[in-house]
């Protein structure tokens, strides 16, 4: 996990460095020497480190300011130069970037190649890591950048500083996440199931289910031709249905409406017209005289005359009685 966190006390190699890095080239000069040794050395022991009285500390001081007057630079300057120079796409794998600016920085300062030294190394290039991924997240919309650090483990509390959110902001946004994985899982076992399938029927199955296009695209190994071959099956198929539907209604209306005038037998003419008239007595309410018909499977059309016209059954009777 990427948390930002650097040793707390830093070794005596690297503060050494850190020392020489700001002292000018005359101070290794002559009679400059000594007093610039005794001065960090006495900088480093206000800073925790014995090395003005310890003899294998201040030789190692020594050294490294020998080193730095014979190349004409500090070590840092090298270090902070590469580091500067690192894109994220440098960092990506740390260990190896570690590794190969060691390796690089080493063809001049052979020190930098001790083991003791490959350990901060590690944790400053992580660090940078971490500041790069953290400007690239500033940069991105919406809440992309909340996202990119979460996929790359960084910790919670570096993610709410660095993106001045609050803890439950950054909960919404992983459970966004969580969700997302969820419907990217569920989709994987739908496309499994139709693996054997042409792209068409694929795409179809997966509408179904209700699956997006974009991860259709993106999991199904579809193109987008695929999708839209599949949608105009589908809107031939929703046609049909559709045709199919109506079809049936206006059976199912014909059916409930009844035979037409013509189509009623003369002694079934008789029976629903006296059938009727005993409805009618009970009430003069359209509404509920039709309800009533329907209940007793009187044809519609003979109801409408009824409704409409009732003299007019005297005829249709008299008709039917031939």
């Amino acid at each position: 996990m990427t948390t930002g966190e650097t040793t707390t006390k830093k070794p005596l190699w690297l503060l050494i460095e850190e020392q020489l890095l700001a002292i000018a080239p005359e101070s290794l000069a002559g009679e400059n020497l000594e007093a610039t040794v005794q001065g960090i050395a006495g900088k480093l022991d206000e800073a925790g480190y014995n090395v003005s009285k310890h003899g294998g500390n201040l030789i190692q001081l020594r050294f490294a300011l020998e080193d730095m007057r014979q190349v004409g630079r500090p070590l840092m300057k090298d270090f902070n130069a590469a580091m500067a120079a690192f894109s994220l796409e440098d960092v990506t794998e740390t260990l190896k970037a570690s590794d190969n600016m060691i390796s690089d920085i080493g063809a001049t300062w052979p020190k930098f190649k001790r083991s003791e030294c490959r350990p901060e190394v590690i944790g400053i290039v992580e660090a940078r890591k971490l500041e790069l991924l953290i400007d690239k997240a500033r940069g991105l919309s919406g809440d992309e950048g909340i996202e990119l650090l979460i996929n790359e483990a960084v910790a919670s509390e570096v993610i709410t500083s660095a993106m001045e959110i609050s803890a439950e902001k950054l909960q919404e946004v992983n459970t966004a996440m969580e969700k997302r994985r969820a419907e990217r899982k569920r989709v994987m076992g739908l496309i499994e199931k139709v693996k054997d399938k042409s792209d068409v029927e694929k795409v179809k199955y997966l509408f179904e289910n209700n699956v997006a296009e974009p991860l259709m695209l993106e999991l199904a190994g579809v193109d987008q031709g695929a999708i839209d071959g599949a949608k105009q099956a589908m809107e031939e198929e929703l046609k049909e249905k559709e045709r199919l539907a109506a079809e049936e209604a206006e059976r199912k209306k014909k059916e409930a409406e009844g035979p037409s005038l013509e189509d009623i037998e003369p002694d079934q003419m008789s029976y629903f017209i006296e059938s009727i008239r005993e409805i009618m007595e009970f009430s003069e309410e359209e509404k509920e005289i039709r309800v009533m018909c329907e209940q007793s499977a009187i044809p519609k059309a003979l109801v409408d005359i009824a409704v409409s016209d009732p003299d007019k059954l005297d005829e249709l009777e008299k008709k039917a009685e031939g």
